[in-house]
């Protein structure tokens, strides 16, 4: 059994270029598809946040039009709301990594507003990406990235190949022109190797230990990679 560490936002809102706060959260289907490939597994998940807080969950991400249907997405609210591990965060000022396996980062639009200045959160990912364990990060999570710093104040993420939220996928949603940055960008500054796939498609992106996907659809496959580097 291996132990997994969920990163997750404490951030209910993205602050938008003209200072309005945009409802977001985690981005409910990048939680669901990943916990239930773990666990399934039989693989013990520990979330944490920043000041332990509990996660917010995206609305917009229960809605039946991004789930499938009214099935769907009753579904992924019944994972939600039977996740203990949700309820009982762990502070991410606290954790030891050396007690996991395997990191994983969910996206939405929170980590956009709290993981991408978190030094905490910084540290942990320099941390994993040395220590050889898989670090899987999929859609807005990789924002996270720009919290982190090596040598010469350069980010040890630069030159790996990975992918994130694309702008065509930003500008598609209808929040590309209201964001202060978008991610792509952002990614590409920081020295990364970055590679889009076609908007919502499942995209996956694999360079030594570091895992990243797309979009929300590419988090069940993002999973499934992790659980073949783990077996």
């Amino acid at each position: 059994m291996a132990k997994f560490l969920f990163v997750m936002t404490g951030a209910d809102h993205w602050t938008l270029a003209d200072g309005t706060e945009h409802p977001t959260g985690y981005w409910a289907e990048e939680f669901v598809a990943p916990y239930e490939a773990f666990t399934g597994a039989g693989h013990q998940i520990v979330v944490a946040t920043p000041g332990g807080v509990v996660p917010p969950v995206d609305t917009g991400s229960l809605e039946a039009e991004v789930n499938g249907g009214a099935a769907g997405a009753q579904r992924v609210r019944e994972v939600i709301e039977g996740a203990k591990e949700l309820r009982d965060p762990v502070r991410l000022e606290d954790v030891d990594l050396s007690e996991f396996d395997a990191v994983y980062y969910p996206g939405g639009h929170g980590p956009m507003e709290d993981l991408a200045v978190n030094k905490d959160s910084g540290a942990l990912l320099n941390t994993a990406l040395a220590s050889g364990k898989p670090l899987a990060v999929v859609c807005h999570a990789p924002a996270a990235l720009l919290a982190t710093t090596g040598d010469a104040g350069v980010s040890p993420f630069a030159g790996y190949r990975l992918t994130g939220f694309s702008n065509a996928e930003e500008s598609q949603a209808g929040l590309a022109d209201k964001a202060k940055w978008l991610l792509e960008d952002r990614l590409v500054a920081l020295g990364a190797d970055y590679t889009p796939g076609e908007p919502w498609a499942p995209h996956v992106v694999t360079d030594r230990n570091l895992f990243t996907g797309q979009n929300p659809a590419s988090s069940a496959p993002l999973a499934a990679a992790v659980l073949k580097a783990l077996a």
